[in-house]
């Protein structure tokens, strides 16, 4: 009877992972289309991309990597710099790894890490109480294989379509971004404060001279380490394994 209850439940969890894809996907299918017109001026023929971009779910990484090989650069600076610009992936798997259950085997947690994107890692870290791991299975199965697609269509039918079309088509990521994390800000103020002073951070180290300088990826781990970390001091979360026990305790000594 368990088994068939985790059964249930993975399922549930996993079709709920591939609804709340679709709006990712979406944002992912335009992103994409315009990594692959990179991929074709780099020299990629349709199925080298896609299976890139099926391996590689990192926008900026991506797109570096492309750009070595347009300049025909080594494999060590390809692996450096993707490495550095995607970085800040490791903070979310981690942060992630917190929300699984104990139960959660090795297997599962590196597929919940592969599959980290700052969008999935939004809509995963808005899930309340524990993370199932499925839940984030089919958000990933659903957006990242329209990251795939429109890198295959890029490819393909790129350069038919005019640059200022394709560069608009780019918005929509940011408004799959907002739609994501908004609607948590209005649930819960503390979030909704750190939401916006996380922009406010952001656009100033945008400006700010020596940090400005930085990557984009390195000024994100920056931020994430200075307002995750003030957060968590400000506003610690309790553990919820605690407070059942100390509630199962109390009820102990009310027996």
């Amino acid at each position: 009877m368990k088994a068939e209850s985790n059964t249930a439940q993975a399922k549930k969890w996993f079709l709920k992972g591939l609804r709340d894809g679709i709006p990712i996907a979406a944002g992912y299918f335009a992103v994409s289309f315009a990594l692959g017109i990179t991929a074709r001026n780099a020299g990629l023929t349709w199925y080298q991309a896609t299976i890139a971009s099926l391996l590689c779910n990192a926008s900026a990484g991506e797109y570096a990597g492309f750009e070595v090989i347009a300049s025909h650069g080594s494999y060590i600076t390809m692996a450096l710099i993707t490495a550095i610009i995607s970085a800040r992936y490791m903070l979310m798997s981690v942060t992630l790894s917190q929300k699984l259950s104990p139960e959660v085997n090795t297997p599962q947690r590196l597929f919940v890490g592969f599959w980290v994107t700052d969008e999935i890692f939004g809509a995963s870290s808005t899930v309340p109480g524990k993370l199932n791991p499925h839940y984030n299975y089919g958000l990933a199965i659903c957006s990242l294989s329209f990251w795939a697609l429109g890198t295959c269509l890029g490819v393909v039918l790129g350069n038919i379509l005019p640059a200022n079309i394709v560069t608009a088509l780019g918005v929509l990521l940011y408004g799959m971004f907002l739609a994501i994390i908004m609607p948590e800000g209005r649930k819960n103020k503390k979030v909704g404060v750190i939401i916006l002073i996380s922009m406010g951070v952001s656009f100033a180290f945008s400006r700010l001279p020596y940090v400005s300088s930085l990557s984009e990826g390195t000024r994100i781990i920056i931020i994430t380490l200075l307002i995750a970390g003030a957060a968590a001091f400000i506003f610690p979360v309790k553990d919820d394994g605690a407070d059942e026990s100390a509630a199962a305790a109390g009820g102990e000594d009310e027996i």
